[in-house]
C-alpha cells in the first residue's frame, strides 16, 4: 500500500496560509472615532455657533443684542418684552398671567405681570369657569362694546409687548385727560407708533406699548 506523505510546510505555494496578523490594539482601533468626535465637536459645537453669533451681530446688531430700548442713554427695556403700566397717563399692555414666588411663602405663587423669568399662560381652557367669569368682568368694566379681544385676554407667553391699534385707541381719551393733552395729539402719536404687517402681508397691525409710552413722555417734556 502506497502511503502519501504530507507536503512539508516549506513546500506549500505562496498562496497558502501565512502567519496570522497581530490584532490591532484597543487604542489604535478607537483613535479614528475619537478624532472625528473632537473635530466635529469643535466645528459644530464651537466654530459654527460662534460664527453665527458674529454674523448676527454684524448684520443685525440691535436684534442680536436683545432689541434693547434706551432713553437718555439708559436701557429701559426691550421691544420684545412687555412691561406692566398701570397709571392713567400711560397706555396699558395686555393682561399677563405670569407669576412669581410669594415672598411670605416660597411654596406659593403670586401674580407678577410680565415676569420674564416665568413666561407662561394661565393654562385655563375655554370651559374654565374662573376664566369665563374673569373675562366677563373685564368686559363689563372695559367700556362700550365692542371690546377688543386683546383688552381682556392674556397672551400665551404673558410677555406680549404689543396691543392692537383698536385696543390702544380706546385708551386715548383717558391718557389725554390725565396728561392735559388734546385727543388729536395722542391719536397722532398712536398713528406714528403703529407698526404694519411684515412685508405687507404677514401678521397684523400692532402697537409697541413701551415705545409709545416713551414717545408720550418725550412730548410732555
Amino acid at each position: 500500500m502506497n502511503i502519501i506523505s504530507p507536503v512539508p510546510a516549506t513546500a506549500q505555494g505562496q498562496d497558502g496560509p501565512g502567519p496570522a496578523e497581530a490584532p490591532l490594539g484597543f487604542l489604535s482601533a478607537i483613535r479614528p472615532a475619537v478624532m472625528l468626535i473632537a473635530v466635529f465637536t469643535a466645528l459644530t459645537g464651537l466654530a459654527v455657533p460662534l460664527g453665527f453669533v458674529e454674523l448676527g451681530g454684524a448684520v443685525l446688531p440691535t436684534q442680536a443684542g436683545g432689541s434693547l430700548i434706551e432713553r437718555d442713554g439708559k436701557v429701559v427695556g426691550s421691544s420684545l418684552i412687555g412691561q406692566a403700566f398701570t397709571g392713567d397717563k400711560y397706555f396699558h399692555g395686555r393682561l399677563s398671567a405670569t407669576t412669581d414666588a410669594d415672598p411670605a411663602d416660597s411654596t406659593k405663587q403670586v401674580p407678577a405681570p410680565y415676569n420674564a423669568a416665568a413666561s407662561l399662560a394661565s393654562n385655563m381652557g375655554a370651559t374654565s369657569k374662573a376664566l369665563v367669569e374673569r373675562v366677563q368682568g373685564d368686559i363689563a368694566t372695559a367700556g362700550p362694546a365692542p371690546v377688543p379681544a386683546d383688552a381682556v385676554t392674556t397672551s400665551a407667553s404673558g410677555l406680549d409687548p404689543h396691543v392692537t391699534p383698536g385696543n390702544a385707541l380706546r385708551q386715548v381719551a383717558r391718557i389725554a385727560a390725565a396728561r392735559g393733552m388734546p385727543d388729536e395729539r395722542v391719536r397722532a402719536l398712536l398713528a406714528e407708533s403703529t407698526e404694519g404687517r411684515l412685508l405687507g402681508v404677514i401678521g397684523e397691525p400692532r402697537v409697541n406699548v413701551l415705545r409709545l409710552n416713551i414717545a408720550l413722555d418725550a412730548v410732555a417734556r
